[in-house]
């Protein structure tokens, strides 16, 4: 297993006790679920945090916290639309 295999593994883990903790899935969609899981890996790397990989950063590490997965934004959007706006966590069908 390379590097990066074990760093998405960790990744996918991570997310999962994310969601577990909060009553929701992971997208059933296992190509955009390591889509997702791909760019979280990448962000942390580059940027040393999981920043949501559908998001823009500043570049100022304050505000782009707000954005750190997951998100300010993805209890709202969740209860809103089902998902949050990665398609990472949904809502239990």
């Amino acid at each position: 297993m390379t590097d990066d295999a074990e760093t998405d593994a960790e990744m996918l883990k991570w997310t999962r006790a994310i969601a577990r903790k909060n009553g929701w899935i992971l997208n059933p969609d296992e190509d955009h679920l390591n889509i997702v899981i791909r760019g979280l890996v990448r962000n942390k790397k580059r940027f040393g945090r999981p920043y949501c990989p559908c998001r823009l950063r500043s570049g100022d590490e304050e505000r782009d916290r707000a954005i750190e997965c997951p998100c300010i934004y993805h209890k709202d959007e969740i209860a809103k639309d089902g998902h949050c706006h990665c398609l990472l966590y949904y809502k239990k069908p």
